[in-house]
């Protein structure tokens, strides 16, 4: 059931998962002001909601994951005025930074330009065998300046270069060897797939996966010795957890852990 979102953007609770898709099908879900916004308001609401495990995010159909910012509104998406020195996707990576609940991108055809960093944004991915990866900004005459920020992290030098400089398109099983996709399926087998992550996800612990995202973005700019001092003070802050004593006695017991998150109703 859609129970949030617009014409545009749609988000759907399905048990303990925050479904949110681009609902621009035939623009090939390609992003404005209001999708990012829209975006950007789920993965808050998912933050602050302790009975959301997951986000999902994808596209309508089965053409388009994203294939970028629509041009026809101009260069506005992705654009900082004078008057505010962030821009839209800035934002919204922001609010990514904060948000503890993976968030998956179900690839379900072409992501594109800012849809290769929409899917950039997310922890997880997963690819329809027929989806197509790339960075055409070249041949428009700009450059993927924010999506970069996102792809030096994730991706081999040599491979970020040639998708920016070339500006072609790669298939879904190459975009697994360059390390964009976790996974490649059918797309017949997409959604099951979807739905066989979040089930790996659910066996771990809420509060671990929330701090440990804070944990995973926050060594990113540390050199060794704080990365390791901080790495001690969270596993001694995470071990004193209600999770963690949980886990450990449900090991003990040979038992599946009942996590505190799953005494909150959805």
């Amino acid at each position: 059931m859609t129970d949030a979102g617009s014409a545009e953007l749609t988000c759907e609770r399905r048990g303990d998962a925050l479904w949110v898709s681009i609902n621009r099908e035939s623009r090939r879900n390609a992003i404005n002001t209001a999708v990012l916004a829209g975006i950007r308001a789920a993965v808050e609401r998912a933050t602050g909601d302790p009975t959301v495990r997951a986000v999902v995010l994808t596209g309508t159909g089965d053409k388009a994951f994203c294939a970028g910012a629509d041009l026809g509104d101009g260069p506005g998406t992705f654009q900082a005025e004078a008057a505010e020195p962030t821009t839209d996707f800035g934002r919204l990576a922001r609010a990514v930074r904060l948000c503890g609940v993976p968030i998956i991108a179900r690839v379900n055809g072409a992501c594109v330009a800012g849809g290769m960093g929409l899917m950039a944004l997310c922890d997880l991915a997963i690819a329809a065998e027929h989806a197509r990866f790339g960075l055409p900004e070249v041949k428009v005459g700009v450059f993927p300046m924010q999506v970069l920020v996102l792809l030096r992290t994730m991706m081999h030098a040599r491979h970020i270069n040639e998708l920016c400089l070339t500006g072609e398109l790669v298939s879904a099983a190459r975009a697994a060897e360059m390390g964009l996709v976790n996974e490649v399926a059918s797309a017949a087998s997409l959604d099951e797939r979807v739905e066989a992550l979040l089930a790996r996800l659910r066996a771990g612990s809420p509060a671990a996966i929330r701090r440990g995202k804070h944990v995973i973005f926050a060594m990113e700019r540390m050199v060794f010795e704080e990365a390791i001092a901080f790495a001690e003070a969270q596993i001694a802050i995470a071990a004193h957890g209600a999770d963690a004593e949980e886990g450990l006695k449900a090991f003990a017991e040979k038992r599946k852990p009942r996590w505190a998150a799953e005494d909150e109703e959805p």
